[in-house]
């Protein structure tokens, strides 16, 4: 970091630890806990940080069964330190600090006493990747060691190629080590698994293809790790046959994880009633504006790479022309770079959901590439509070990121974004519809009501006009992402219903003074963590469900 950020960052600091924040109400602590240091949690997160790793054996993370009990048994003291932490005279920033370290290691205890995923989720043992995500850090839960491809260019300099190497000489060790490890006896986990393993083996071959003859330790080393890939995929079959449980973590461990993990003040249950309704909400919007519209022409679909060039440069110009010129927020100069750097090419078909969304109104999706902004930002604007600096751990920031995004698309309609495109509208529906129908399928795969494939089936069949394609990749791999990762498929509209709270609770506070430009630039300097934590963070005030999720007495655990 050089000095100026440094000295940013260090007055951001010493401007958070001296705000006034007017009407909070502090979470109850347990009494006789002496007056504590903001520098102490931060020394405290970077020492987690550094446990929460797997310990390396010759470079390859060991997830054993010795391992994995070892680390647990040792979370205990880094719980225990942080509870001997008070927070409560802190300003608001700070404690929301504190509650997103304790969040981070209840993900961790998570993972060892109900996810489990080195025993029970061959998908976690893969580790190459070809595209990036637009999260801060990868969906899901993934082995340490990550080969992501898509930083680096081609042809590779020897430098990238030495890198990409010694990732590669990792995974047949790492497979090897996945056969004793993996134990676990969920069908849906053990099948879906298997099949990202086997995209993992077409990966290496792709990138074989990239790397030129001349680099023969590479290509060596490449297939021999597709060769253990393969081997693994051959491994994980021949026990397909002898998984026959569920693997969703059932309803009490779900609610436990949404308000212990992700901070979301509400039950599995509450879930279900707030998905319900925006199902039900957003086919019923969707049936008034297709009658309002009933008298138009059809949109028009895309249909070829000059075509998709055209709209889709345009549609960056449009979007970046209304938050600009309509004060809706800041606009950063990186930006539009990040929104044109990923419009991808032309795809004759057949089309996956978004893309049909994509194609008939390039625009829509553009509002939902906020993660692009969110992203540059934490490059180009480091948050002043270290722990809010990097990506959280166990996606903690999904109700931020893609709650906001989705809940975007929709404030961007009501701001006027479509209003000389009302065929557009109708799209903005559909999204929500499909958001919606897949959250159930989240929220009943881990209830143990349906599999994987019966919560595809459901999401296809309530997503309107056939567009989320049961013949289709984009159904099953979402449902997948959703079973790995609990409240994930949720996250989408919790988030959205999060932010919309937070906005009419903003107007109430500040009346005529409010300016969504304000908002927004507040909103986005809060960084990417949990909504209910922005939300205590902006209005000063501990709403009384987030109050009693935060308390320590609130984290009990379920009966096992």
């Amino acid at each position: 970091m050089n000095r100026r950020v440094m000295t940013k960052a260090v007055i951001g600091v010493l401007a958070a630890a001296l705000c006034v924040q007017v009407g909070a109400t502090p979470p109850t602590h347990a009494q006789g806990r002496a007056a504590s240091r903001y520098e102490d949690l931060v020394a405290l997160f970077n020492d987690w940080r550094a446990f929460q790793k797997p310990r390396l054996v010759k470079s390859v993370p060991d997830y054993s069964v010795a391992a994995m009990a070892a680390q647990h048994r040792r979370l205990r003291d880094y719980q225990q330190r942080l509870a001997r932490i008070d927070p409560s005279g802190w300003p608001i920033p700070q404690q929301v600090d504190y509650h997103v370290v304790r969040a981070e290691m209840n993900g961790l205890d998570f993972d060892h006493r109900v996810l489990r995923p080195w025993a029970n989720n061959p998908a976690f043992y893969v580790t190459i990747f070809f595209d990036e995500s637009d999260q801060p850090a990868r969906e899901g839960p993934h082995a340490a060691g990550a080969v992501e491809l898509w930083q680096y260019r081609f042809p590779l300099s020897a430098e990238d190629a030495a890198t990409i190497g010694a990732g590669i000489r990792i995974i047949p060790p790492l497979l090897e080590q996945a056969k004793v490890n993996l134990t676990g006896n969920g069908r849906d986990l053990w099948t879906y698994g298997t099949g990202r393993i086997r995209d993992q083996s077409a990966s290496l071959t792709r990138l074989t293809s990239l790397v030129p003859a001349a680099a023969t330790e590479l290509r060596r080393d490449i297939e021999r790790a597709r060769a253990a890939t393969d081997t693994f995929v051959s491994w994980l079959e021949a026990r397909a046959a002898s998984k026959t449980a569920a693997s969703g973590v059932g309803v009490d461990h779900y609610s436990w994880h949404l308000r212990n993990v992700q901070l979301v003040p509400h039950t599995w249950r509450d879930e279900v009633v707030l998905m319900e309704r925006e199902l039900a909400r957003s086919h019923a919007m969707l049936a008034l504006e297709e009658h309002r519209n009933a008298s138009l022409p059809p949109q028009e679909v895309i249909s070829s790479q000059e075509e998709h060039a055209r709209r889709f440069d345009t549609a960056v110009t449009e979007y970046m022309t209304f938050l600009r010129d309509r004060q809706i927020l800041t606009v950063k100069p990186y930006f539009d770079a990040g929104l044109r750097a990923r419009v991808g090419r032309f795809n004759p078909g057949p089309r996956e959901f978004f893309t049909e969304v994509d194609y008939r109104d390039p625009v829509v999706m553009r509002t939902h590439g906020y993660h692009w902004f969110d992203k540059a930002r934490m490059r180009e604007e480091p948050h002043p509070s270290p722990i809010r600096r990097g990506p959280l751990l166990y996606n903690i920031f999904n109700t931020r990121t893609e709650g906001h995004a989705t809940g975007w698309e929709e404030l961007m309609l009501q701001a006027g974004m479509f209003d000389a495109r009302p065929r557009s509208r109708e799209l903005i529906y559909i999204l929500v519809a499909q958001r919606a129908a897949r959250a159930l399928g989240d929220l009943r795969m881990h209830s143990r009501e349906l599999t994987l494939e019966q919560a595809a089936v459901f999401a296809s069949t309530h997503t309107p006009r056939g567009w989320l394609r049961l013949d289709g990749r984009l159904v099953r791999n979402e449902q997948h992402l959703y079973l790995q990762q609990p409240a994930y498929g949720t996250s989408y509209l919790t988030g959205k219903i999060q932010i919309e709270r937070l906005l009419a609770a903003r107007k109430r506070q500040l009346g005529a003074a409010f300016t969504l430009k304000g908002f927004m630039d507040a909103f986005d300097a809060a960084g990417l963590v949990p909504m209910s934590l922005i939300e205590w963070e902006l209005t000063g005030e501990l709403r009384d469900d987030t109050k009693r999720m935060l308390a320590p007495e609130g984290s009990r655990q379920p009966s096992q």
